[in-house]
């Protein structure tokens, strides 16, 4: 597999299972001579480029010309810091393989004959299943990133990412299991519609004419159509892929709808899928951290976005991610070590800088939890607003 090829399909790296993750740098940042910390897979599993691959100036370029904006790289000070992923290896590979077995079959039949469709319900219930499993079995599992890095089949990997972060939010909610399946299930097939749409209109790089955007809007209502009368599927689900862009204010579309007329999961998963689309690498938006994309949800609470549901979300989503490099308003500077459940926004700093931004010979790790009077100022040499 040549370069190009696999630069292409760097997909899951933030995913993998039992790896350290160690600094989480951007691209512009990497340096010939870094080594990966994580591996990079294919979407079929493959191993495209290994752990310890030592990163050359002509491989950085690649990387950045198309599109990848962090990975993580080893560093000594950090090696015994590690992010769980949210999902195995195998739930991960099986679940992208029967999304993209889905759409294409209901792509297919659909552009064939509207009512010759496959059965989808069995075999999504089954993905639905392995994933909230896996989620139950970790003890305050929390919306960290799935992946930063997705280029190719962004729509399958989204998909995914909006079902697992949705999940995670109905997760201990007095909901039942049939109940947060429902929702996933509207969670992962909320954007199905977007097969209907051009490629050449999705995939566009700049920006959209107004004719090109009235078409990918229609999306909303395409899923509607092809989910609605599936056997098996609650209405509900079809209703997420028609309601997912409204607002509360009635600035969304495909209807222009306001608050109490939006179902309460397109509610959700309206947050979620503005939440990745904003980290998610798209061919036409740069990703951003976590904590800009809070804010930029926060400037649509009450208007945009369902205030009591937006701070639900906010409460379950790690800001910071591990491995990210930070400086502190006492003049330090280090990486993400870990987290708190139940304080995402003042996570635990492995310290490798004095005052002055000097190395220190030993690091420490400063609890930001319990040491209240420091906060986090910079991320990747970003200001941020205290």
């Amino acid at each position: 597999m040549s370069l190009d090829q696999y630069v292409l399909i760097f997909q899951i790296c933030f995913l993998q299972i039992g790896e350290s993750c160690v600094r989480l740098i951007t691209i512009k940042q990497c340096k010939p001579g870094m080594k990966l910390a994580k591996k990079i897979f294919s979407e079929e599993g493959v191993v495209l480029l290994a752990e310890n691959m030592e990163l050359t100036a002509r491989l950085i370029e690649r990387l950045e010309a198309n599109h990848v904006y962090y990975l993580y790289i080893e560093d000594h000070r950090a090696s015994d810091i590690e992010a769980k992923p949210l999902l195995s290896e195998e739930t991960l590979r099986f679940a992208i393989k029967e999304i993209k077995s889905t759409f294409n079959a209901m792509q297919t039949t659909t552009s064939r004959n509207r009512y010759n469709r496959p059965f989808i319900a069995q075999s999504l219930k089954s993905v639905m299943d392995n994933v909230l499993d896996e989620l139950l079995a970790q003890k305050d599992a929390m919306i960290m990133l799935m992946n930063m890095g997705s280029i190719d089949n962004y729509l399958y990997q989204h998909s995914l990412n909006v079902c697992v972060y949705t999940c995670l939010l109905t997760l201990h909610s007095g909901m039942s299991r049939e109940q947060i399946i429902n929702i996933g299930l509207g969670a992962l097939l909320h954007d199905i519609g977007k097969t209907m749409i051009d490629v050449e209109v999705l995939k566009k790089s700049n920006s959209l004419s107004p004719i090109e955007f009235e078409e990918i809007k229609l999306h909303t209502t395409y899923g509607f159509e092809m989910l609605k009368d599936q056997p098996n599927l609650p209405l509900a689900v079809a209703h997420c892929a028609f309601q997912h862009h409204e607002r509360i204010d009635g600035s969304g579309y495909p209807r222009g709808i306001k608050g109490e007329h939006i179902s309460e999961d397109a509610k959700w998963i309206g947050i979620v899928d503005s939440y990745d689309a904003m980290t998610t690498n798209r061919i036409y938006n740069t990703p951003i951290l976590p904590h800009d994309a809070m804010d930029r949800l926060y400037a649509g609470s009450g208007t945009l976005y369902d205030q009591k549901k937006l701070a639900h979300f906010r409460d379950k989503v790690v800001l910071y991610p591990i491995g990210l490099t930070v400086k502190l308003s006492n003049g330090t500077s280090g990486i993400v070590a870990d987290y708190h459940s139940k304080y995402p926004h003042r996570p635990i700093i492995r310290v490798l800088t004095d005052e002055a931004g000097q190395l220190l010979k030993e690091t420490y790790d400063l609890d930001l939890s319990k040491k209240l009077n420091v906060m986090i100022t910079n991320v990747n040499d970003e200001v941020i607003n205290i």
